[in-house]
């Protein structure tokens, strides 16, 4: 496995404020990066065109198309940011990515404006993304995982001071060879500055993760705490609280910190927390299952110069940093409920977008991205295996949109940027919050 970190910080100190960074610029791609293989061959398929389809209902999915290599259609009334989104969703495909998706919901959560589809979810089949199809979010995991942190700190369970040490389950290690979670607070975990050595960059585990070895070990399944200790054993990156350096270790820790609060593990507080009440029911914690829910298309990485089927695996691999499976209508209404200020108090609110701690770079589980046009919109991104996904809303959660591809990493940074620019900026005559539209599907 590969680790693909956001954008270095300037030597000797921690990166300049990021609300105003450039369009063009990636903001955050925090993504747990577990590109994975098989043996199956490099498909040759030409993707369709891209199509837009507004207003999907319940239970639908986009139309398959007549040929592999038919004209995509934007259905009437036309919109101003149709050509826009169509345009960036080809550019991914042209990229490298076998397909692209993206969903745009408005009105606080409950509604969908349009759904777009480029390219194939299934290099042999032909068959077009649907609205409705499961995927692995990887790292957008952590959002969720970071609202139950805060929840419990309002709670009075704990401080966002607290020593992650003292909040860990019976027989999970504190410290080893090289690092010492005694020195490491709640915050620094949730910020990504607790300076712990991202467990997905061991050399021998990242080649079983996503390198030569991925064949004989996609299907090896991990705990919290064997990956811990092997995070534990190398030194910090640098001392806790100094600098910002993206671990997939900080979200495995708080995974076990929730265990260790509530006496749940960390997926059930989730859906507990936030699955149930806010109606999310496409969305699941797998655990040690290789299977992709129904309907989902393939999901394809690159290993060397072969392309290859991705899309089982076990993801224990990646367990509170990354596992979770999701569709966009679920990823569009969590975000919308909590940027909306329905799972955190206000307080709670304030500190999840603070990004004093990391100079403008990540707040605690999300990170802001400021588009050309002015609009600042807020969410997170998520690379796994076969599979890049994010999710961006206005800062009241009235508009969201999720997209994703079918492949991983994002093969340009800039041109995902661009699925957010011709959403959010297209229709910036309404401050990015439009009227509402038909249900999500």
């Amino acid at each position: 496995m590969t680790m693909r970190p956001p954008h270095p910080a300037p030597a000797g100190g921690l990166r300049p404020a990021g609300r105003r960074r450039a369009a063009v610029q990636t903001g955050l791609l925090a993504a747990l990066a577990l590109t994975a293989c098989t043996a199956r061959p490099d498909a040759t398929l030409s993707p369709p065109a891209a199509v837009a389809h507004r207003q999907p209902t319940a239970g639908t999915t986009a139309p398959a198309p007549r040929h592999p290599a038919d004209d995509g259609t934007v259905s009437a009334p036309r919109d101003p940011a149709d050509d826009g989104t169509v345009s960036a969703l080809r550019r991914l495909v042209a990229d490298g990515a076998p397909g692209a998706a993206a969903l745009t919901t408005r009105g606080g959560g409950d509604f969908a404006t349009r759904f777009a589809t480029a390219g194939v979810a299934d290099l042999h089949s032909g068959r077009r993304i649907g609205p409705q199809d499961h995927f692995r979010a990887g790292s957008i995991t952590k959002t969720l995982v970071a609202t139950v942190i805060l929840q419990l700190v309002a709670e009075g369970r704990l401080t966002l001071h607290d020593s992650a040490a003292a909040h860990l389950p019976p027989g999970v290690p504190a410290w080893g060879k090289g690092s010492d979670l005694r020195r490491v607070t709640i915050r620094q975990l949730l910020d990504h500055t607790s300076g712990l050595f991202n467990y997905t960059a061991d050399p021998r585990l990242s080649r079983q993760l996503s390198g030569a070895g991925f064949g004989a070990h996609r299907y090896d399944s991990h705990t919290p705490g064997e990956l811990l200790r092997i995070a534990l054993d190398h030194p910090p990156v640098a001392a806790p609280g100094t600098r910002f350096a993206y671990s997939n270790t900080n979200y495995l820790v708080l995974g076990l910190v929730i265990e260790a609060v509530t006496g749940h593990p960390y997926d059930a507080e989730i859906r507990r927390r936030i699955l149930v009440p806010a109606g999310l029911g496409h969305t699941s914690f797998p655990g040690t299952d290789s299977v992709l829910p129904e309907p989902h298309g393939r999901g394809y990485a690159r290993i060397g110069h072969r392309r290859v089927d991705a899309t089982s695996l076990d993801p224990s691999r990646a367990g509170a940093a990354g596992e979770m499976i999701t569709t966009l209508g679920d990823l569009n209404r969590f975000f919308s409920a909590l940027l909306g200020g329905e799972f955190l108090a206000p307080r709670q609110m304030a500190e999840i977008r603070s990004e004093k701690g990391t100079g403008g770079t990540y707040g605690l589980g999300l990170y802001a991205t400021a588009l050309p046009c002015g609009i600042t919109v807020w969410g997170h991104d998520g690379d796994i295996n076969g599979s890049y996904t994010r999710t961006a809303g206005t800062a009241d959660g009235r508009q969201v949109v999720s997209y994703r591809i079918n492949t991983a990493p994002l093969p340009d940074p800039a041109h995902g940027t661009a699925v957010l620019t011709a959403e959010f900026c297209a229709r910036g005559q309404t401050g990015g919050r439009p009227a509402p539209g038909p249900p999500a599907p």
